[in-house]
């Protein structure tokens, strides 16, 4: 390696880690448990627990069939579809959160038939959290089972059809296992974006304490209030996040070997 690229790696490095130190060093460890406490706080923690959840099993629901499709299917316009399926991805999610509202509000191309026939409304629930936390992070599902079913191929599928197994069996005992590491991964990375989202959430659904108010928009909130609160909510991200980093890097480190 050139000498010359030394210098600048350090600083890549001290640009990415100064910021964490910098959060740990304020951490008001002797006052964390009574923060945590706090009603707001645990409202939030509450909210990105159960909401991310809920993201990463609609967009099971709805990702894996898709991954299938997008693996295995062929029918014109698959292009268009993989990358409508990506636009998410890099869309800011501002932007998405303003489209939800014009496809799933009462007054959207979806939800005013949705509000007229049923009453439902999405925006500013916490059921609204959920659908705008799986817009931004289920083209990362998507992505990641469509990956690990093009590696895994049809030989063993076919092998296991031609000695008489039926497709139930197939799907039970080839299939599904030969997936679930990309199917795990595939949550998790779906997981961890949907317990960051900030953007779309505001927009869709607001910031309403105890119904829509996740930790990320609580960070945002307490930091202009209460930094204390703001500083040990974001730890609480920062150890979640270095968890599913972990999580994620051990998974691949098993798949190597």
């Amino acid at each position: 390696m050139p000498l010359w690229m030394v210098p600048p790696a350090l600083l890549a490095v001290a640009f990415l880690v100064l910021p964490l130190a910098g959060l740990l060093a304020n951490v008001p460890w002797t006052d964390i448990s009574a923060q945590l406490r706090t009603p707001d706080v645990r409202n939030a923690l509450y909210l990105s627990l159960i909401c991310p959840i809920g993201a990463t099993l609609l967009s099971i629901a709805l990702g894996v069939p898709l991954a299938w499709l997008l693996a295995r299917g062929r029918f014109p316009g698959r292009g268009l579809v993989r990358g409508l399926v990506t636009l998410p991805m890099v869309l800011p999610p501002v932007v998405g959160g303003v489209a939800l509202l014009y496809a799933f509000g009462r007054g959207g191309l979806v939800g005013r038939w949705g509000y007229r026939e049923f009453g439902i409304s999405l925006p500013y629930t916490t059921f609204g959290v959920m659908v705008a936390s799986a817009f931004v992070s289920m083209p990362f599902l998507i992505l990641t089972v469509e990956a690990g079913i093009v590696q895994t191929g049809v030989r063993f599928e076919e092998a296991a059809e031609t000695l008489g197994a039926g497709r139930l069996m197939v799907l039970r005992r080839i299939t599904l296992p030969m997936l679930s590491p990309s199917l795990m991964a595939g949550a998790t990375l779906c997981w961890a974006r949907a317990l960051g989202e900030l953007g779309a959430t505001l927009t869709f659904a607001g910031n309403l304490s105890g119904t829509t108010q996740t930790t990320p928009l609580a960070v945002f909130i307490a930091l202009q209030t209460k930094p204390q609160d703001a500083v040990v909510l974001s730890l609480v991200l920062f150890v979640v996040s270095l968890a599913v980093l972990l999580v994620l890097r051990g998974r691949r480190m098993v798949g190597h070997q």
